[in-house]
């Protein structure tokens, strides 16, 4: 008896929890304009964020978001295409795709929402191996999520005074990146690479070889031929199984390509608040930014650099910023962003705006790549800022040591290559000639081939001996 009176008082808890989140009527406006993206709307008053659905002939709404506002006229941005949508369509605000309807003897799931603000998207533990777009619906046809909780889509970052130091390293088991540009476990870096230089290949060497708990992979903006590409020839199988896939292809409309990002991140930081060390992947940082130029532009804001409106260079900071180290004795988020160069240019806005918010980069070359030589890494052009904080001083000195010599035959390779460079005119120079070969052959990695942190620091003492 006393089992059943608590189950009672427990189902009325949760059904007055439940109808606090219902509206007693529901509000309803009129598509009045529609011009490019943007879907103009009268007779609603909504915040920005909010969802809507855009009624058709056909009986199948059309999903669209508040993106922007003029007095009385809302303007929203369609997250599907828009076919069908007639002058005067009815439009209402979609229903909380987070709401819970409460079940006697069941008691409300603890932790359901994890803030209560904004798009709340899926996340869990029951992601794992999963493929699932922008919004957190799956695209690998496995059936239905188990959804442990809700999350905010835009959450806020961590204050900095409560992040852990990035003190430790992270593995990754590419040997130029562990023994050269050692990267730390909360760091945040770029991928700076043009078209066709193994970018691809690295990340998913990456995504199988390091030592994380979880790996949370952003497929944004790419072909869609190569996100199953990536899936079932580079992760594989055994990468899958402890990875979550989010996957918003080009041909996506812009919000989902900018939530798809910002989704990767959410489930990232649900890990990292369950105490996990998790490798976040984004490929790519510049589709991101694409993506919100066409927002901002549709709805009017004017175009600055290189027709990068303003809001584009607030996005990536707030993107950027949520990854990282959580509070000591807590999880982690090892980010690579990949950010495309045009052209191989390393001063575009893009890359430079990247570049400054970052604790790192690496860049993929050209000519490396067209010299067969993998992973393309441009040694002298790349750094990791972290790297003196994590490693031994003889260890920082021998990479100090390498990259020196490195440079050195580099910037005299055409003198050697003519046969201008007379032996002996130079010592260090000579030394350099010396031992490039062994450099050369360091530095390079087969795609298979695993390099674990010491093995890489003792085959990077080796080189010296």
């Amino acid at each position: 008896m006393a089992d059943t009176l608590q189950r009672c008082h427990q189902y009325l808890a949760d059904c007055g929890d439940a109808v606090r989140w219902v509206r007693p009527w529901k509000p309803r406006g009129k598509l009045v304009r529609v011009s490019g993206l943007v879907l103009e709307v009268a007779g609603l008053k909504l915040p920005l964020g909010a969802s809507c659905e855009v009624m058709t002939p056909g009986g199948h709404p059309v999903e669209a978001v508040v993106v922007g506002f003029n007095d009385d006229r809302l303007f929203l941005m369609p997250l599907s295409e828009v076919y069908g949508v007639e002058p005067g369509a009815e439009v209402v605000p979609h229903e909380d795709t987070a709401a819970w309807v409460p079940e006697f003897g069941n008691p409300r799931p603890p932790a359901r929402r994890l803030e209560d603000h904004g798009r709340q998207v899926p996340v869990g533990w029951g992601l794992l191996g999963r493929i699932l777009d922008g919004l957190g619906r799956p695209l690998d046809g496995r059936g239905k999520l188990q959804v442990d909780a809700y999350a905010p889509l835009f959450a806020r970052a961590y204050n900095p005074m409560d992040r852990e130091p990035v003190r430790d390293v992270m593995d990754v088991g590419v040997r130029a990146i562990n023994a050269m540009l050692t990267v730390g476990r909360g760091q945040r870096l770029g991928l700076f690479a043009g078209s066709g230089v193994g970018k691809s290949v690295l990340l998913g060497m990456m995504a199988r070889f390091t030592t994380a708990d979880v790996v949370v992979v952003g497929l944004i903006g790419e072909r869609g031929r190569e996100v199953k590409d990536f899936i079932e020839n580079i992760l594989g199988d055994e990468g899958l199984a402890r990875s979550v896939v989010v996957a918003a292809p080009a041909d996506t409309p812009p919000l989902l390509r900018l939530y798809g990002a910002a989704y990767a991140t959410s489930i990232a930081e649900y890990f990292r608040n369950q105490g996990k060390h998790v490798l976040l992947i984004m490929d790519s940082l510049t589709r991101y930014a694409m993506a919100q130029r066409e927002i901002a532009l549709a709805v009017g804001e004017p175009p600055a650099t290189k027709g990068y409106p303003p809001s584009v260079f607030a996005r990536l900071p707030q993107l950027v910023e949520r990854a990282g180290n959580g509070r000591e004795g807590g999880g982690s988020i090892t980010a690579f962003y990949t950010v495309l160069s045009e052209g191989d240019d390393q001063q575009d806005p893009i890359a430079d705006n990247a570049r400054a918010i970052l604790d790192g980069h690496f860049v993929l070359s050209r000519q490396l790549a067209e010299a067969g030589h993998y992973p393309a890494i441009d040694i002298e052009a790349s750094i990791s800022r972290v790297m003196h904080d994590i490693v031994a001083p003889e260890d920082f000195e021998l990479v100090r040591r390498f990259k020196y010599l490195y440079s050195r035959y580099q910037r005299s390779r055409d003198l050697i290559s003519v046969g201008a460079y007379v032996p002996g005119s130079d010592s260090l120079l000579d030394e350099a000639i010396r031992r490039h070969p062994a450099f050369e052959g360091f530095l390079q990695q087969r795609i298979h081939e695993q390099e674990s942190y010491a093995g890489a620091r003792a085959k990077l003492a080796g080189l010296f001996a």
